[in-house]
């Protein structure tokens, strides 16, 4: 059973990692297609990550775990970082610019980072908020009880959205220049969103485990009955947690955990006939593909042109190839990509 389960996790994390890399595309589609991933593809990592979150007893020490997580994700992280910049500013140099304030002005974004990071870091505002979502997400579940963790959620939630609303209504215009009015060190402030989410991963882990037909029918009347309001203007449902755009208190809920249970539930049910091992490949190499797809645009459409196939091949592939030779070229590379086992082999 314990194999099963991660089959159908790593095959769906595949599936949601291909669903990013389309979200990037910079060009115009007749669906409104990436819409609609954005409506649950972000909640579905961060309730993932939930549902395999191990709550830790009063007596076991925190900083082991935060040791844990922070090599998964801080190291790979700063790697990314690194690397990413040091070829930006290469070819910056290369390009004939060496106005020092333009490269202070944008290292201070980085240091920022979140939503203030653009481009080639466009995603790595998540990575942050998962981190900081993971370490008061296990703060709460070993301090406070179940009632007061639910009500703390519901605090969260209500000012999460609150401040959404004080950015898209009352700052107003696109939301990422509304959102990016708001100071907040790494995106912080999503985590009071993506806590929710993460919290309904673990709460319901026995449901997300086994999604049973009547789940998943229900689910599945939900999400296409929003598709089709969306398409024939009864409802405008947006969500970007990135830029703080949660607009409803219900739908924010109801929508992104309906496409969810869907998805889970579908290839729960298709990996029990279906091996797809060929998604859970694309999930081995994740890490690289999430930080590089939208780099490896940036680099290649100065000399091909493709439509959102070849950018979703490319932003595939090309990391792909990168982890591979990070990780077989670069001393302690599976350490740099978040690989704990490769801790051993480097001191801390």
């Amino acid at each position: 059973m314990a194999n099963k389960r991660l089959t159908w996790v790593d095959v769906t994390k595949g599936f949601l990692m291909i669903l990013v890399v389309i979200g990037h595309y910079p060009g115009e589609l007749d669906f409104p297609f990436i819409t609609y991933i954005y409506w649950f593809h972000m909640p579905a990592f961060f309730l993932l990550s939930g549902l395999f979150f191990k709550e830790l007893k009063e007596d076991q020490d925190t900083k082991v775990s935060i040791k844990k997580r922070f090599l998964q994700l801080i190291v790979p992280y700063l790697f990314f970082l690194l690397a990413i910049t040091t070829v930006r500013y290469g070819m910056e140099l290369a390009g004939g610019n060496f106005d020092l304030s333009w490269y202070l002005q944008d290292l201070w974004k980085l240091v920022i980072a979140g939503r203030f990071a653009r481009g080639a870091y466009g995603v790595f505002w998540f990575v942050t908020t998962l981190f900081f979502t993971y370490l008061l997400f296990m703060m709460m579940t070993k301090y406070l009880s179940r009632v007061k963790q639910i009500v703390l959620l519901i605090v969260f939630y209500i000012v999460a959205h609150l401040e959404s609303i004080f950015a898209m209504q009352y700052i107003n215009g696109a939301p990422d220049e509304a959102s990016q009015t708001i100071p907040m060190l790494w995106n912080l402030d999503v985590v009071l969103m993506a806590i929710v989410y993460f919290a309904l991963g673990y709460y319901a882990k026995s449901i997300w485990m086994n999604i049973t037909k009547s789940w998943l029918i229900g689910a599945l009347i939900i999400a296409i009955t929003a598709i089709i309001t969306d398409k024939l203007g009864y409802i405008d449902y947006h969500l970007s947690m990135k830029f703080l755009r949660y607009e409803h208190l219900l739908l924010d809920l109801v929508i992104p955990i309906a496409f969810i249970v869907v998805i889970l539930g579908l290839f729960q049910k298709v990996t029990a006939i279906l091996s797809l091992d060929w998604l859970a490949k694309i999930e081995k190499h994740s890490i690289s593909i999430m930080y590089l797809h939208i780099f490896t645009d940036i680099i290649l459409n100065n000399y091909f042109q493709y439509g959102i196939i070849g950018f979703t091949t490319l932003g595939i592939i090309t990391p792909i190839i990168a982890s591979i030779a990070i990780q077989k070229m670069i001393p302690y590379g599976k350490f740099f990509l978040g690989d704990i086992r490769a801790q051993k082999l480097i001191q801390i």
